[in-house]
This record gives C-alpha cells, sequence and structure tokens, in this order.
C-alpha cells in the first residue's frame, strides 16, 4: 500500500455521506487510545464539509480513508486543525502526514493571518507539527474563547484540565504564529544579504589587490 493509492482532497458535498463513518471511527479510535476528544455529531462534521473546511482522504477504490476538520476560535485569531482520524485498516501508509498538510495548506489558505495550533497526546502528531513549523507552548499562549475549552468536557482528562486551572493536562500544546515566522523568515534574510554583502566586499579587495600586483608586475618588467 503506497501513499499514491489514495486521493487527498478538500471534501465536499459530495462526501457528506461519509460523516456518521468518520465520527463512529472518531469515538472508537478515543477509546482504544484510552484518551477523549471532543465529540462530534455528523451534522457538525457534514457542516465542515459543505463549508469547504475539511480535507478527506479517499483509496483509490473510493473507501473512506482519512479525515481532518478546520474549527476557528477567537473571531479568526485562532484556527485549529482538529478531528484527524484514519481508517484503521489504512494506517502506516503515511495518510496521517499527507492529511496533515492539507490541512495545514488549506487554513494558510483560509485564514493567512491566522495562528494554528493543535492539543495532542501523540508522538506521530507532534512529530509532524514540528515539520510543519509548530512549537509547543503553554496553554495561557492558546485561545482563551470558552466555546473551545468546553469542547474538552467529553474528554475522559477533562478533571485534569480543569484542576490544573487549564494550565496544562495531558495534552501537548503546540501552535504555529505566522508573524513569528514572518520575522525568523526577515531575519533569515538579513542574515543572507549581511553575508552576501560581506562576499562582495572581501571579493572586490581580492580584485583590487590582484590588479595592483598585475600593475606592479608590469611596471616591474618595463623598467
Amino acid at each position: 500500500m503506497h501513499i499514491n493509492d489514495f486521493n487527498i482532497l478538500v471534501a465536499g458535498v459530495q462526501h457528506v455521506g461519509f460523516a456518521q463513518t468518520i465520527v463512529d471511527e472518531m469515538e472508537a479510535s478515543a477509546k482504544v487510545r484510552g484518551t477523549g476528544i471532543a465529540k462530534r455529531s455528523p451534522e457538525y462534521v457534514s457542516n465542515k464539509m459543505l463549508e469547504g473546511k475539511a480535507v478527506i482522504a479517499l483509496h483509490k477504490d473510493g473507501t473512506w480513508a482519512g479525515f481532518c476538520y478546520i474549527e476557528t476560535w477567537s473571531h479568526g485569531e485562532f484556527v485549529a486543525n482538529s478531528g484527524l482520524i484514519v481508517n484503521p485498516i489504512y494506517r502506516k501508509a503515511g495518510l496521517a502526514k499527507a492529511i496533515k498538510f492539507k490541512i495545514f495548506e488549506l487554513s494558510r489558505t483560509k485564514y493567512p493571518d491566522a495562528k494554528i495550533f493543535g492539543l495532542t497526546t501523540g508522538l506521530a502528531v507532534m512529530k509532524i507539527n514540528s515539520e510543519l513549523g509548530y512549537e509547543p507552548v503553554t496553554y495561557s499562549q492558546l485561545t482563551q474563547d470558552e466555546n473551545f475549552w468546553k469542547g474538552c468536557q467529553s474528554c475522559v482528562n477533562y478533571d485534569i484540565l480543569m484542576s490544573k486551572g487549564r494550565q496544562n493536562c495531558m495534552c501537548t500544546a503546540m501552535l504555529y504564529d505566522p508573524e513569528d515566522k514572518r520575522i525568523q523568515e526577515e531575519e533569515r534574510l538579513k542574515k543572507i544579504t549581511k553575508k552576501a554583502t560581506l562576499l562582495e566586499r572581501i571579493e572586490a579587495k581580492l580584485r583590487n589587490s590582484l590588479k595592483m600586483v598585475t600593475v606592479n608586475l608590469f611596471r616591474t618588467q618595463n623598467a
């Protein structure tokens, strides 16, 4: 099984029929891991598809293979890529990574100025997030939108979260801040420009030195 056996695309009305299957697998997967996720209804997942805020993976034979959707918080200041799930029969094919990259791309297109964050207990997801440019942060750096935190109520670790004043829990918080990335890129370009300017000066000095050597040699030969 190869990643090329799958189509990964922005979900639409033609994929609404997979909503119940996706929700069922989300719940089953959470039980297997022994951790909770915010439960979603088939209607909720369907609406994400209709809004163009979800990515779905299909095997070339048409079988559902994976899914993820976008949520916005704090009036669009924050974006979360949520509900990442892969059909158990297609795991180990690199789908999770491919779906994460696709939903990240969709998020950056729809919300270019938003901070993209995630809460996860999965090491594999943390690794993918790091490749995308996410960095570990404290919970205080995430959205403080009450509706987001209410979504944690269905998690088995909710009591832990609340007992710690929503400052930490079993999940690791990770954040992609486009403004930070912009600043980092500007600094990188400045360093490159500085190095290029230094090299130009060194080259100019070498050319001048070579020119002087050539002139002196010519004068010596014709003295």
